[in-house]
């Protein structure tokens, strides 16, 4: 849908020659296939196409490390798979910003912490950020180095330099968010991080643009304008603001989230690049790897199972339960890893039933390989009670298991003791404490993903 979006934003654009173009996050990353197959340069090209002028950076952003994100920003071919497009990757147009990002030797922000742009004679701070949990759920190995701030604080502790610069128009760009009932151009009872967040910024933040929590929203909260633009270029959010020649105040500030229709005519430009793209891939996108016979969804039980996780915990399970590649007796999947269900009904060319690769990379879009380590039995018992201690607000932790996998757990039961370590089994058979078990998971897990 970029040559859509970009559409929109050029409309957006022509009503105002003082417009600036932001992004709060996860512009790159567990993307689909089209760009994720070329390490998501095409979409870096789309944004400099659509005349992006900042970007916080989002968790997401550290999907392949410091180093690949770096790349991002200044160009050049991928250190391992060269440049897969035929041509070479000049980089982003736009600046990355990253305030509370910092290298722990060293203590400096991995991107500038701010830009300022000025509309004939007034200044604006663009101030951007990432969310300070970004290592709880980003592989550690991709954040190795790096130590990420508290967001309020960072911001706060900005402000005298600011105003020290003249600057009285400060926006934040965060990769955080909020929820509430689905409005989205409303704000019907927001809650979730960006609201505390929000609520200890220094007053003289006029702005706040969120992200990461897939929610569209229009709120007021500290007498501060919180948007959020929704989640895959769905909704643009336009923010009018009047300023004070004379003072560099905001006099009045109005946003509107508009959603992204396909009413409008595709951009050229962008469709010239989806279109190489999609060419590109299609060889590989295409290719029927299997065959289903109905829906298999993610789609959770009351005991946090779904179908779907417990397909791709059995598939992790028999890839590495053969002598000389694991030797595992069983599999765990992280449901936040599950992006996507598997469609009986075609999505392309393909017959009902056909599985493509397409699909399936839709599923998992990561760039994660299986990790079968051992065991003790009171280690997979602290796994599983991990599963309680430690979900982010409104996300499920359970963990999908591969087939012969059982325990019982209850949620009435306090944390440190919901699941009954005497109910885990293998086949039947009681878990051991003392005895050692081959386990499978992906990367993510290994690494200490999701707090595991």
């Amino acid at each position: 849908g970029v040559e859509f979006l970009a559409t929109h934003i050029d409309q957006l654009r022509s009503t105002n020659p003082n417009t600036v173009v932001v992004s709060a996050g996860d512009l790159i990353g567990a993307s689909p296939l089209i760009s994720a197959l070329f390490h998501d340069e095409p979409t870096i090209e789309a944004f400099n196409a659509i005349g992006l002028d900042y970007n916080a950076v989002g968790n997401h952003e550290f999907d392949e490390g410091a180093a690949e994100l770096l790349r991002m920003q200044k160009g050049g071919c991928h250190p391992v798979d060269g440049c897969l497009d035929g041509d070479n990757f000049k980089g982003a147009d736009f600046n990355f910003l990253a305030a509370n990002v910092v290298w722990e030797d060293s203590g400096k922000t991995i991107f500038p912490a701010y830009k300022v742009e000025v509309f004939r004679g007034v200044k604006v701070a663009f101030i951007g950020m990432t969310l300070e949990g970004t290592p709880t759920i980003v592989t550690p190995s991709g954040v190795a180095g790096l130590q990420f701030l508290d967001e309020a604080d960072t911001v706060n502790a900005l402000i005298p330099e600011l105003r020290q610069r003249q600057i009285e128009t400060i926006v934040v760009l965060i990769h955080e968010g909020g929820n509430q009932p689905f409005n989205y151009n409303g704000c019907d009872g927001i809650s979730g991080p960006i609201v505390e967040i929000v609520e200890r910024l220094d007053p003289a933040v006029d702005v706040v643009i969120s992200g990461h929590t897939h929610q569209p929203y229009n709120c007021v909260i500290n007498d501060m304008v919180v948007t959020s633009a929704y989640s895959f270029g769905r909704i643009v959010t336009d923010i009018d603001m009047v300023l004070d020649r004379a003072t560099g105040d905001v006099v009045q500030v109005s946003a509107n989230n508009n959603i992204v229709t396909r009413d409008v005519p595709a951009h050229p430009v962008l469709t010239a690049l989806v279109d190489r793209y999609r060419a590109l891939t299609a060889p590989l996108a295409n290719r029927v790897v299997g065959t289903i016979t109905a829906d298999i969804t993610r789609t959770t039980n009351a005991a946090g199972e779904s179908a779907l996780g417990d397909v791709i915990a059995d598939a992790q399970l028999a890839a590495t339960a053969p002598v000389g590649f694991g030797e595992a007796v069983v599999a765990f999947m992280n449901p936040g890893g599950i992006r996507a269900d598997l469609s009986f009904a075609p999505s392309g060319s393909e017959q009902p039933g056909e599985v493509t690769y397409g699909e399936i990379f839709t599923v998992q879009p990561f760039g994660n390989s299986l990790v079968t380590m051992t065991l003790t039995g009171e280690q997979i018992d602290t796994l599983l009670e991990q599963q309680f201690d430690n979900p982010a607000p409104g996300q499920n932790r359970i963990l999908q298991v591969s087939a012969g996998f059982t325990y019982e757990w209850s949620a009435a039961a306090p944390t440190g003791s919901k699941e009954d370590p005497s109910t885990i089994m293998i086949n039947g058979v009681v878990v051991d404490p003392a005895a050692e078990y081959r386990v499978t998971v992906n990367s993510f897990l290994a690494d200490g993903g999701d707090n595991f």
